[in-house]
């Protein structure tokens, strides 16, 4: 089955417009990658470590991070378990102008 002029333009259109997109995001990308490495580069970088190193260390040390709260967390909440299993509420005493 032909396809009609306009189907066929469509179509040209479509895959510049796809192909303009993907190069504005690779742009776009390539550029804030630059800035991030030197923000890095400048105010991350301990010593003589590499853009590279200091990322694999910062990633490192969110990543302890990370642990490190989710197990205070976990320890918290165990506590607050055993506070609440071993704490006795007394039963409030009946008054005789209430009604039950």
């Amino acid at each position: 089955m032909a396809k009609s002029p306009l189907i066929k333009a469509n179509k040209k259109i479509a895959e510049k417009l796809y192909g303009a997109h993907h190069a504005v995001a690779d742009t776009v990308v390539s550029g804030f990658n630059s800035v991030a490495d030197k923000f890095v580069d400048e105010f991350l970088t301990k010593d003589d470590e590499s853009v590279e190193e200091a990322r694999k260390r910062l990633s490192e040390e969110e990543r302890t991070r990370k642990e490190e709260s989710k197990q205070r967390l976990e320890e918290q909440q165990e506590r607050q378990k055993d506070i609440i299993e071993h704490t006795h509420v007394p039963e409030m005493p009946h008054h005789p102008h209430t009604h039950r």
